[in-house]
């Protein structure tokens, strides 16, 4: 009897005593006994054992006990319901495809039929186990295609075999590493030698226990100690050659230490490298060398070393450089800190002048109430001095500003002769004082309406005509010539304003410290002038933030000119703002101005100030009040706002953005300046980007302030027209 009809006569004997087939089988009685015993032994076998259907669904038809105790279920109904009755049930899902498959490819290459796979199986206790297949495929008259299959827990032998593994594993990678610890010191070596020869013109190696060496890369110096003509000794006598043969005299004997055997190991011992810095003298020129020397060898012994040779007169050279730009860098920070030392001494003298005097005359003052003229007299020395304080502030911030670029131009239209007479009405009364003539000349201009920043150039102008009549004695002159040069491309104009002046003059030697701040000649003939030197420092900063030039001649005793070239663009209509100034402010009295203030000390001065000048003032302590009062008031009842910045609350740009968006227009479009203390560039652009119409500093310059009130209320009147009575 063959196999095969071994397999058939088996599978027929558990299928007639399974619940496969009908048990009422034709098969006679002894043959049904048989086929039971079969069922009983196979159930009694110690390794698993399946039987299913080889299509469709794959239907389970038998499993032995020993199966059913792998999945760890006590019957077969258990087993079928733990599986779904099918062989896909019971191999783990990420593993049915690939199982399948294989099974299918292996009977198709089989000429028994058989296959064997290795799956993973969930038990009932949901533990993941593996299991090995031993399958064969058979075909049976009555049912077609089955597998019967002989399966055994594979997990602990998947386990071992993972261990040797490893193990071999493990003993690969021992065995790399031994291979690569016995290559290193030749790898290190090679590593060393490349990573060498890219900068390096010269490379060898040494063996300082053997006083063995042989060259990698040679250069021009060291080719010849090479060669068959002229063999290299050993180490120490190729040290000694190329020291007395290259290095120059002054470093021979510190290469000669640095490069000795017992050097070297002492070095190296400390770390792995190091380098020696040195000069050669070839055909009578200094070239600079760098000596690396490099250990590749045992850690311990420090025998073996790789030494490159390699030029470096660009990195000295460079570094020469470095060291005197950090020595003139050095040099200016000691000027710096003199020029800081010297401008706090400066300013500690310059400002306790004015506060003695403000301190002085106030107890004077107090001392003589009863006394009119004397409290008089002594208050206006009070303000002269404090006047004196507040310039110097002022051309402090302005040297401040400047510094750090926190200067602004504001080009607007403006006449060039209306800028003139300020300049003329501010240094009048110092002149007549002194009884000096002061002059002002600028008939021939042919374009006047330009397009400039008008505070800028006044104060410009204010500054070199103050230290004219400044340092220009009794009975002198002072003149100031504007001269329209010529006609640019783009309807620019190029002027030159001339300050001269019959006065004391200025050294040669001074002349280039002159726009230097807090400068001034230390002589007598000085010693009797108030002042700070920042004037003229200020009045070059203006001019060359203006993208103008200034310049000064000057003699002893004979006087100084100085000389600045601006240019402008030309206004082709001019503008001309409707309504006198006596109008303006005559119309402003007959309506409210809302004061916002929370300084309570401010708040009083500034009210006192502009009620006895004749305006209805209503305060408010912060921007909230500000705005409701606005926004609940007739739009006819206020012609402007005087806003304070820094307040509670609201403060005074958040105020003026929230007028702004008021839904009434009227109301929205209502003229804004700001009063604060806040007198940087930075701050007066902010209060304009907010919504304001100008920014003016504390303390209030009265007159300046109704000159921006009138300037203010004519633009608005322009922009959306008269306000009625």
């Amino acid at each position: 009897m063959t196999d095969q009809k071994l397999d058939h006569n088996l599978i027929e004997y558990i299928l007639t005593a399974s619940d496969e087939l009908n048990p009422s089988s034709s098969m006679d009685p002894q043959s049904a006994r048989t086929a039971h015993e079969v069922v009983a032994f196979m159930d009694e076998m110690p390794g698993g054992f399946l039987i299913y259907h080889a299509e469709g669904n794959e239907e389970i038809i038998y499993a032995n006990k020993a199966l059913l105790r792998i999945f760890q279920c006590d019957s077969l109904k258990e087993f079928k319901q733990l599986t779904g009755n099918s062989f896909k049930g019971m191999v783990y899902c990420a593993d049915l495809e690939e199982v399948e498959q294989s099974i299918w490819e292996q009977i198709a290459d089989s000429q028994y039929d058989l296959d064997y796979v290795e799956y993973r199986i969930v038990r009932k206790d949901g533990e993941i186990r593996w299991v090995e297949d031993y399958g064969h495929f058979i075909k049976v008259d009555r049912i077609g295609g089955i597998f019967y299959v002989f399966l055994a827990d594979a997990t602990e032998k998947r386990k071992e075999k993972a261990a040797k593994e490893q193990k071999l594993q493990n003993l690969i990678e021992e065995y790399d590493k031994e291979r690569s610890l016995i290559n290193q010191e030749h790898l290190r070596r090679l590593e060393v030698i490349e990573g060498l020869s890219v900068n390096y013109e010269t490379i060898l190696y040494v063996d300082l226990d053997t006083d063995r060496i042989l060259p990698y890369r040679l250069s021009n110096r060291t080719e010849s100690r090479f060669s068959e003509e002229s063999p290299i000794q050993g180490f120490l006598w190729f040290t000694s050659d190329y020291i007395s043969t290259w290095v120059h005299p002054e470093d021979r004997d510190m290469v000669f230490r640095y490069t000795s055997p017992e050097y070297i190991r002492k070095k190296l011992s400390e770390g792995n490298t190091y380098y020696i810095n040195y000069r050669i003298l070839k055909d009578g020129n200094v070239q600079y060398l760098q000596l690396r020397i490099v250990n590749v060898g045992n850690k311990e012994q420090l025998s073996q070393v790789v030494m490159g040779y390699r030029r470096i007169d660009e990195e000295v050279l460079r570094d020469i450089e470095q060291k005197k730009m950090l020595e003139s860098a050095l040099q200016k920070a000691n000027l710096a800190i003199i020029a800081k030392n010297t401008f706090l001494s400066n300013m500690s003298h310059d400002m306790r002048t004015p506060l003695n005097a403000i301190f002085g005359f106030t107890t004077l003052a107090k001392s003589h109430i009863p006394d009119f003229e004397a409290v008089r007299n002594y208050l206006d020395k009070i303000e002269s001095s404090g006047r004196q304080l507040l310039d110097l502030i002022d051309k402090v911030l302005e040297i401040a500003w400047s510094e750090t670029n926190d200067t602004h131009l504001t080009e607007t239209a403006c006449n060039l002769l209306d800028i003139l007479q300020d300049v003329h009405k501010t240094i009048l009364p110092q002149a007549l004082e002194k009884k000096i003539s002061f002059s002002l000349h600028a008939e021939k201009l042919s374009h006047c309406d330009v397009y400039s920043d008008p505070d800028k150039l006044r104060q410009l102008l204010i500054y070199l005509s103050n230290n004219a009549v400044k340092y220009t004695e009794s009975g002198g002159l002072v003149d100031v010539v504007v001269t329209e040069l010529e006609k640019l491309p783009n309807d620019y104009v190029s002027y030159q304003f001339v300050i001269r002046d019959t006065g004391i003059g200025i050294s040669q030697e001074f002349l280039e410290h002159i726009f230097d701040p807090f400068e001034r000649e230390k002589n007598t003939t000085f010693s009797g002038v108030p002042g700070t030197g920042l004037g003229l420092t200020i009045a070059k900063n203006i001019t060359e933030m203006m993208g103008g030039n200034i310049e000064v001649t000057s003699m002893v005793g004979t006087g100084s000119t100085f000389t600045v070239t601006l240019r402008f663009r030309i206004q082709n209509q001019p503008q001309h703002l409707s309504g006198s100034s006596d109008n303006v402010l005559s119309r402003l009295m007959k309506k409210k101005i809302l004061l916002v203030e929370d300084n309570a000390i401010n708040q009083e001065i500034e009210t006192e100030i502009l009620q006895g000048i004749g305006f209805h003032i209503e305060t408010a302590e912060n921007g909230q009040v500000a705005v409701e009062r606005l926004k609940n008031s007739d739009p006819s009842e206020y012609a402007l706002v005087l806003m304070d910045i820094q307040m509670p609350v609201m403060d005074g740009h958040q105020a003026a953005r929230a007028i702004r968006k008021l839904e009434d227009k009227r109301l929205a479009h209502i003229p804004i300046i700001a009063l604060s203390a806040d007198a940087f560039e930075s701050d007066k652009r902010l209060s304009i980007e907010c919504g304001m119409d100008a920014h003016l500093t504390k303390p209030i310059d009265v007159p300046l302030l109704l000159e921006t009130m009138v300037k203010t209320i004519q633009l608005h009147f322009n922009l959306y027209g008269e306000f009625t009575e």
